[in-house]
């Protein structure tokens, strides 16, 4: 992705343009009307859902109980997304001089280029990779498949052996990708390929570089099997995908194709139940809750493709590696100001935005230690508080958050219905009454829900009870699932 550029054919933030279902911008807030709760998208439960039951020794009183899905253990996501990465190969020396051959008179390109380093080392990869571990910090990881045309991730790159290119794409399946999602960023994020001879176009221009394509309307199947080339790539290497990334305006002429190409080539290559996508940036009071977008009207599950935005600019070294990071945009050093800060407070998904080599910095690795300052004043203010996810991760639950179901069966019981299986789902109840929790059922296993004393201990299982609400988290299957309760009195 290029952030800096100014052309609207270029430009994210003014690529912004939604399709399908939006989750509602203001649903983080609270408010319960005509039984359903604006904050989650779900039905709540109220007196007209009661259904009369004869045990009513130690029921309790529907007409005062309501229930919603909140943020995932009472938390606001957090997560990182990173453009530009790839094995061995610095996208910042390799595709400024191609943009520079593509749009001569913009002035950004005609930079030193010769004078960075051609690849960002393993060796950075692991120190960057171990130190987000230690930390929780999870995200998105982009591999472009075929960086810049140097060469192919599932083959060979020239400048670098074979042995080294297979270290690389190890140290990724390995150390990456169990906390990252990986996007392949199209195939070479510079020239746009030929699908029928798998070389680059001949000229270099806004019709045939992958920023700025593609200029006129394409069909729906000519875009899939220009991301499931991508995606077959890294699949030879033993990277799995969820989703895709689009470098700069990739798409911005035909975006209300893009979602159902995502979706179809995504569920080809990988067979993945929830395909998902980074695109957009989101700014100023623009909601940060993923948008849910269909391939057809049937609104059906199936058909679902997950639009997952960030919310912040890229403001540590840039795509090109060579700017000043200016960490306090995104978190000051005692997080009471920032976007960052901004988007806890408002209870929406965090996600802030870099480019890889923004993160090394030609070496001196100012970005990266810039990030680490805003992730630790992230920590020692927020830390019980927010939660690190994998972009997959917060599409799945408020994709779930959004189509799940809640019922009072009986006056003990509490069914949960959603076409999507989703880990750590919390639901706070509302009630005076304040009702015990005490088992969960689904997919054919009951287990016994545990009180935990503060809700920062919340976890999958448990329950934490505070003045009148209740928080339960519960790792729910597909389907139908029921939370079994009584009565405090």
């Amino acid at each position: 992705m290029v952030k800096s550029i100014e052309g609207p054919e270029l430009n994210r933030r003014k690529a912004i343009g939604l399709v399908g279902s939006a989750i509602a911008k203001g649903a983080a807030a609270s408010g319960v009307i005509a039984g359903l709760d604006f904050a989650s998208g779900v039905r709540v439960l109220s007196a007209d859902d009661k259904v009369t039951s004869k045990s009513a020794a130690r029921s309790v009183n529907a007409s005062t109980f309501n229930a919603s899905i909140v943020n995932p253990l009472g938390r606001v996501p957090l997560s990182f997304i990173i453009d530009d990465s790839t094995c061995l190969v610095n996208m910042g020396h390799f595709c400024m001089p191609q943009f520079a051959e593509a749009w001569p008179d913009r002035q950004i390109y005609h930079q030193q280029w010769q004078q960075w380093p051609r690849e960002i080392p393993d060796s950075f990869v692991r120190q960057f990779g171990e130190w987000c571990a230690e930390h929780s910090v999870k995200g998105k990881y982009s591999i472009v498949p075929y960086p810049a045309c140097v060469g192919w991730v599932d083959r060979f790159i020239p400048g670098w052996s074979k042995k080294q290119l297979d270290d690389s794409v190890k140290l990724v399946r390995e150390l990456m990708m169990p906390n990252w999602d990986i996007h392949p960023e199209m195939i070479t994020h510079t020239r746009v390929i030929d699908l029928a001879t798998g070389r680059p176009m001949e000229s270099a221009n806004s019709a045939t570089m992958e920023n700025s394509y593609p200029q006129t309307d394409v069909s729906v199947d000519y875009l899939a099997s220009y991301l499931a080339y991508a995606l077959r790539i890294l699949k030879r290497c033993g990277l799995s995908c969820e989703g895709i990334t689009t470098p700069g305006g990739f798409g911005n002429r035909v975006k209300a194709k893009l979602p159902i190409a995502v979706h179809q080539a995504v569920r080809d290559v990988f067979g993945s139940e929830l395909p998902h996508y980074f695109k957009y940036v989101r700014e100023g009071d623009e909601s940060t809750i993923p948008s849910l977008e269909y391939a057809d009207d049937t609104q059906s599950v199936d058909r679902l493709t997950v639009n997952v935005p960030a919310g912040t600019g890229d403001w540590f070294g840039s795509w090109e590696g060579n700017k000043k990071s200016d960490p306090d945009r995104y978190c000051n050093e005692d997080a009471t100001s920032g976007r960052m800060v901004e988007l806890i407070k408002r209870g929406e998904p965090a996600v802030m935005l870099c480019h890889w080599p923004g993160m090394y910095c030609n070496g001196d690795l100012s970005g990266f230690h810039a990030f680490q300052r805003v992730v630790e004043s992230i920590h020692r203010r927020f830390a019980d508080q927010t939660l690190w996810m994998k972009c997959s991760e917060i599409g799945r639950y408020y994709a779930a958050k959004e189509l799940a179901t809640l019922r009072l069966v009986d006056e003990t019981t509490l069914q949960i219905d959603s076409p999507l299986a989703c880990p750590a789902l919390t639901i706070e109840l509302n009630s005076s009454q304040q009702p015990i929790p005490t088992t969960f059922e689904g997919a054919g296993k009951t287990i016994k829900l545990t009180s935990c004393s503060k809700r920062s201990q919340l976890q999958p299982g448990s329950f934490h009870r505070d003045a009148n609400k209740t928080l339960i988290c519960l790792d729910i299957p597909k389907g139908t699932s029921e939370v079994r309760f009584i009565s405090n009195e």
